[in-house]
């Protein structure tokens, strides 16, 4: 996983419990999770509506053919 292993993950989490403090730790991960949720979201909306854009611009091309 690009590199980093098990060492470094928990020296991460040691800086980010020094950095932020245990109480604050749950409220960014959950805050995190909510922006990585929405995100995909979005993404995967915006897939359906291209898909879409693009299936109503081949069906007037058969259409005109």
């Amino acid at each position: 996983m690009f590199g980093i292993g098990m060492p470094e993950l928990i020296i991460i989490l040691i800086i980010l419990l020094v950095v932020f403090g245990a109480s604050r730790l749950p409220d960014i991960g959950s805050g995190l999770g909510k922006g990585i949720k929405n995100f995909k979201k979005s993404f995967t909306e915006a897939e359906k509506s291209i898909k879409a854009a693009t299936d109503d611009d081949s069906t007037e091309e058969k259409k005109e053919s």
